[in-house]
């Protein structure tokens, strides 16, 4: 399959190009295209065929559900049961923006495209390209990040056509994200709302317009016996080629602690990578050091997570040590990626 790459303006998109890519969309085909979060990888969202292509297309388990985009609250009716109140508070102040919301589906969603579940996962993306090419293309697209499974989500088109170049049916390069996190996933099928996935949009803004919501104790653990009921609750994801390894902890102990291990590996032939910030990236003695950014710029942090495990693979690393970022407004976030990313592996001291 030749992929097609079409640059469109973020805010001004060519809209023939949009009516092109929406064409391919009705006829089952596969786009990539840019969100505020990450790149998707859009297909129709009612159409099981799509979603089986989406699987086939990422190598992603068929358990692991998809989230149906959409451009108004108009299109929400068709594809749930019911919107609670609450959902629709959170709807009012965060949509079109990086939120998913789960509820219960209504037959016109196959599940195919839900994982096999009965509620299904829906977002309406804050960007111009994406609403276009939603409308364009029929009203309800089901899409994942734009990467293989389990690599690292893309942040911009390179990333896409990295992974999926040949695989697609085209791919639509906006520029760079914006926010470099996946959206914050709220489940409305529980009594209680429950926070399955952390994101730009925390806990505490949520409870400020709906009251209490519980966070998943999923999101703590890795339970393979776990059928998940939201995008990247089960699998290990976003993970560079190289063992990844967080350590935690007072910054002079982390650094000291860095280096001692950086030392004893070299010695032995590796090569070791380091994520660290502006603060202390003159501090390592690692092959390959890498500033993710200021600490003073924690949304700087997240919009570079991605890309800078993707920049590691491309050092041909052995292994990576990486700073923790438990900063105040999507330190958890950023954490949840990064942990997911290390497969858990993290080193308190």
């Amino acid at each position: 399959m030749n992929t097609k790459l079409v640059k469109v303006e973020k805010e001004y998109p060519d809209l023939q190009l949009i009516k092109e890519a929406g064409e391919i969309l009705k006829n089952g085909g596969l786009v990539a295209f840019p969100t505020e979060t990450v790149y998707g990888l859009g297909g129709d969202g009612l159409n099981a065929r799509s979603s089986e292509k989406i699987y086939t297309a990422k190598g992603r388990p068929s358990d692991n559900p998809l989230i149906i985009h959409i451009a108004d609250m108009e299109s929400l009716n068709k594809i749930v049961r019911q919107v609670p109140e609450k959902a629709k508070l959170l709807a009012a102040k965060f949509w079109p923006g990086p939120l998913t919301m789960i509820f219960q589906k209504s037959s016109e969603v196959p599940y195919e495209t839900t994982g096999g579940l009965e509620s299904v996962a829906v977002r309406m993306p804050n960007h111009p390209v994406a609403l276009a090419l939603i409308k364009a293309g029929g009203g309800y697209i089901a899409a994942p990040s734009a990467n293989t499974s389990g690599r690292p989500s893309p942040t911009k088109a390179e990333h896409v056509a990295e992974d999926l170049n040949g695989r697609i049916d085209m791919i639509v390069d906006g520029g760079d994200v914006g926010i470099g996190l996946e959206s914050t996933i709220v489940d409305f099928t529980e009594e209680i709302p429950v926070i399955l996935r952390p994101g730009y949009i925390n806990q505490q803004m949520i409870e400020a317009v709906i009251g209490t919501v519980r966070m998943d104790k999923g999101l703590l653990i890795s339970d393979e016996k776990i059928k998940p009921k939201a995008p990247g609750m089960k699998y290990r994801h976003y993970a560079p080629k190289a063992q990844l390894v967080i350590v935690q902890g007072n910054t002079e102990k982390v650094i000291a602690h860095i280096n001692q291990v950086s030392e004893t590996l070299q010695k032995s032939g590796k090569k070791v990578g380091v994520i660290a910030t502006d603060e202390t990236k003159g501090q390592y003695q690692a092959n390959v050091v890498k500033s993710i950014g200021t600490r003073e710029d924690e949304e700087g942090i997240a919009r570079h997570l991605f890309a800078i495990l993707r920049e590691f693979d491309e050092e041909d690393v052995d292994c990576i040590y990486s700073e923790a970022f438990d900063t105040p407004k999507i330190g958890q976030a950023i954490m949840n990626r990064l942990l997911k990313a290390a497969g858990h592996h993290i080193i308190y001291l």
